[in-house]
């Protein structure tokens, strides 16, 4: 099998390393193509305004100045001799769940491996931070516990178009309470905005996070993180609401499309 993986943390992250041992575990033909730089909450972005340069960094290990997306397209029309049996995409240093999933470079390249036609998988770490505002990744977690969930899962016949958002909880590999088939759940974002002044007096602002509300129903990714388990998620790329086509064709007067 071979098997290539990017992230969004970048070429130098922990996560990275992380995914590299989860990888060999299921194979020796391991392919890593990841952005030079940290490339974090760029979603699913293109670089189209600017060359993409191309660093290889060691065997079958190359870094792009560029976006997960474009590592994945990189990758798959540039650098690998034949298309992957697999995308992984991560280690993430947090987790991303709920409504993250839509900022986030880690599902990103899962995104792009599924458009490519590719089985892809995100993974990503739950985290947390320390009084002193220093962020702690138990990566041991993902570690311990990836390789076995991908083989089960790499069995699963999966529909155009879908991939796999796998979560690990924040806490040690043993105490992992099982895994869990969720939903996306649902986040009140508390995002605001920090208003600085630089050396000169002029502003300047960072986005930032206040508490972060949310649904933690049972059966959701939230949920499952929360009571320890490792939740999988499947998610689609068709957008559509299909519950409320009929509802906007009536509202113009003609029907849904066939």
């Amino acid at each position: 099998m071979r098997i290539l993986l990017t992230n969004d943390d970048g070429i130098h992250a922990e996560g990275l390393a992380v995914l590299e041992r989860i990888a060999r575990q299921l194979s020796d033909d391991v392919w890593i193509v990841a952005p030079e730089t940290d490339q974090s909450g760029l979603a699913h972005s293109l670089t189209l305004s600017e060359p993409l340069r191309l660093r290889q960094v060691g065997d079958k290990h190359f870094a792009l100045r560029g976006t997960p997306t474009d590592c994945v397209i990189m990758a798959i029309r540039e650098v690998m001799p034949e298309k992957p049996d697999l995308v992984l995409s991560g280690v993430n240093a947090g987790a991303n769940m709920a409504d993250d999933v839509t900022y986030s470079g880690t599902i990103a390249g899962a995104i792009e491996g599924t458009l490519q036609g590719v089985r892809s998988f995100a993974l990503s770490q739950a985290s947390q931070y320390d009084g002193e505002g220093g962020k702690v990744v138990p990566f041991e977690v993902a570690e311990a516990h990836a390789a076995g969930l991908i083989r089960q899962l790499s069995t699963v016949e999966l529909p155009d178009g879908t991939f796999l958002n796998l979560n690990f909880p924040n806490c040690g590999p043993d105490d992992v309470g099982g895994v869990a088939v969720t939903s996306q759940g649902k986040l009140d974002f508390g995002l605001t905005i920090d208003a600085r002044r630089d050396g000169r007096g002029l502003p300047y602002y960072w986005l930032r996070f206040g508490e972060r509300q949310g649904n933690f129903r049972d059966g959701t990714d939230i949920h499952a993180i929360k009571h320890n388990k490792i939740s999988v998620t499947p998610l689609k790329l068709d957008l559509t609401d299909y519950s409320v086509q009929d509802r906007v064709a009536d509202a113009l007067g003609f029907g849904v499309a066939d």
